[in-house]
């Protein structure tokens, strides 16, 4: 295998080039050693982009309905979760760094070629349904932002949508991350609220690091909550969007690791606006009638206006309006990349519309659509929220298995594949996904589930995955795997070891426990996903 950049998998030569990022330019070839600090933080500005996008993209319209749901529901009790997301998220989205750097091909081409058109044709389609609802829930969020602020909620909601699509089609990589990064520095305007409402950080403290429930609160709820918070931080498109936005930017190994700081960055910031969200709700609406009534994120905004002040729900309306905006883009850019990448079509920001017209058709029909859908009056907006959200639950384990496989397939990462300790890990966080995956439909499909029910399913769940976990051990021990030099490396290379063309790859074997895995897996997608569609279905009809 080769262990050059030449020839390269790219599939879009506007993907190679300098690296324009909003605030610096690194010149392609350069592979200077940035020994002093000053160098090594010019670089870093440069890098800059891909992990704050995506993390602060996160805390979209859904997050905001989510996290200041449990605070006003359950005050800071809850906390802990965001703590305990720190590591599944980093390490999801850093084994997408590494894809998008190494091997310059988007997520779902990847999953194409090396697990068959079907895979292929799935991931895409399904990433394309549920992110369209997902739009849809950003547009709900402006709407709810506008409203608040006394704005017309119809043209508000067009004109969002307008900016949106203006500030990608420019034909300008660094216009487009500029707009960006403008929108993540309006995520900081949940720092004046929290300073308003002055919540108790000790208690705060203590309940971010100190598991516990709620007292007196249903286990069946609670469970609800903790899931869809698990569900809105990772979410499946986080995925498909870093790893394509990465590779749009033009990033190469060696500036890995100044991603990974750029990410670490990201998760920092969602994880301190998520907390704030649930410390400055819990604190405005403790000892008030609204405590322990979430009805939506413009509920909340009233609240702080009206049991903090004025000054805090507007801030709060502004700020949501602003996360729904980045979601929406960020969401949308990953399908457009997704598409463009399986069907072969011009796709990157570098391209102006003329160049690259079915990747901005994609983009800005996916923005229009939802935007639309969100001003026809009686369109079942609360129905679509919580149908994305059981959805993204469902479809969140099968993205990560797929992520785990390829960051264990030699040919696609070479010298970059995962080591023992990381699949470990991510292993068993993908057996926790599936059995949050499993009490959320459940729970979507039969409302009345009772607290036993959810400790069964967790118990079982708990029970085979330590079977299945010991029985790989042990398969190991007996049959060790013989050691892969397809794609062995000088270690001094690896920094510009880059994945062959698509073409030169042989098509991974399927042993049959894989086979299996795979198969069950697809069945249970189908199943569930079925499920949810048919319980919203019923809803919608029955008018509730």
């Amino acid at each position: 295998m080769s262990i050059t950049n030449d020839p390269s998998a790219v599939l879009d030569e506007a993907h190679l080039g300098d690296i324009q990022g909003a605030l610096g330019t690194i010149k392609q070839g350069d592979e200077g050693a940035r020994s002093s600090l000053s160098a090594r933080l010019k670089t870093l500005v440069a890098i800059v982009g891909p992990g704050l996008i995506v993390m602060v993209g996160d805390n979209d319209a859904g997050a905001f309905g989510t996290y200041t749901q449990a605070g006003q529901n359950y005050g800071t009790r809850l906390l802990w979760t965001l703590l305990l997301l720190v590591p599944v998220l980093y390490v999801n989205q850093e084994m997408v760094v590494r894809l998008g750097a190494v091997t310059g091909v988007g997520h779902a081409r990847l999953i194409l070629e090396r697990f068959g058109r079907f895979w292929g044709a799935f991931s895409v389609i399904d990433l394309f349904l549920l992110n369209a609802l997902t739009i849809v829930t950003e547009f709900i969020g402006i709407s709810l932002g506008l409203s608040f602020l006394g704005l017309p909620k119809v043209p508000g909601v067009l004109v969002s949508a307008v900016v949106v699509i203006a500030a990608a089609s420019t034909g300008s990589f660094r216009r487009f991350e500029r707009v960006c990064l403008v929108l993540v520095a309006g995520s900081l305007l949940l720092v004046p609220i929290l300073v308003m409402a002055h919540p108790g950080l000790g208690q705060v403290a203590h309940d971010f690091v100190v598991p516990g429930m709620p007292a007196g609160a249903q286990l069946s709820t609670v469970m609800l909550l903790i899931i869809a918070i698990v569900g809105t931080t990772v979410a499946p498109w986080q995925l498909f969007f870093q790893q394509s936005y990465i590779i749009d930017k033009r990033i190469t190994p060696r500036f890995i690791g100044y991603e990974k700081v750029d990410l670490w960055i990201g998760i920092v910031i969602v994880v301190l606006g998520a907390g704030a969200m649930m410390a400055f709700t819990t604190t405005a609406f403790s000892g008030h009638p609204g405590f322990g009534q979430f009805t939506d994120a413009g509920g909340v905004a009233a609240g702080l206006a009206a049991y903090v002040n004025r000054g805090a729900g507007v801030l709060f309306a502004l700020a949501l309006i602003d996360a729904s905006i980045i979601g929406a883009a960020a969401v949308s850019l990953a399908t457009a990349y997704a598409i463009g990448d399986v069907l072969g079509l011009r796709h990157s920001l570098h391209r102006s519309p003329r160049d690259a017209a079915g990747f901005y058709l994609v983009f800005a029909a996916l923005l229009v659509v939802a935007a639309v859908i969100v001003v026809i009056p009686g369109s079942p907006l609360g129905l679509l929220t919580e149908g994305v959200q059981t959805l993204a639950g469902v479809l969140l384990p099968s993205a990560t298995v797929f992520l785990l496989l390829l960051c264990n397939d030699r040919q696609v990462l070479g010298p970059w594949v995962n080591g023992s300790k990381l699949n470990i890990f991510t292993s068993a966080v993908i057996a926790v996904l599936v059995m949050l995956s499993i009490v959320l439909t459940a729970a979507v499909v039969f409302p009345s589930i009772s607290s036993t029910a959810i400790l069964t399913i967790l118990g079982v769940g708990t029970g085979l995955a330590a079977l299945a976990g010991g029985y790989l051990v042990l398969r190991h021990r007996r049959h060790p795997p013989q050691a892969d030099t397809t794609a062995a490396v000088d270690p001094r290379l690896r920094a510009s070891w880059r994945m062959p063309p698509l073409a030169l790859l042989t098509r991974p074997k399927m042993s049959t426990g894989r086979r299996l895995g795979l198969t069950v897996l697809r069945g249970y997608l189908v199943i569930a996903a079925g499920m949810v569609v048919v319980r919203v279905v019923q809803l919608a009809l029955s008018g509730h």
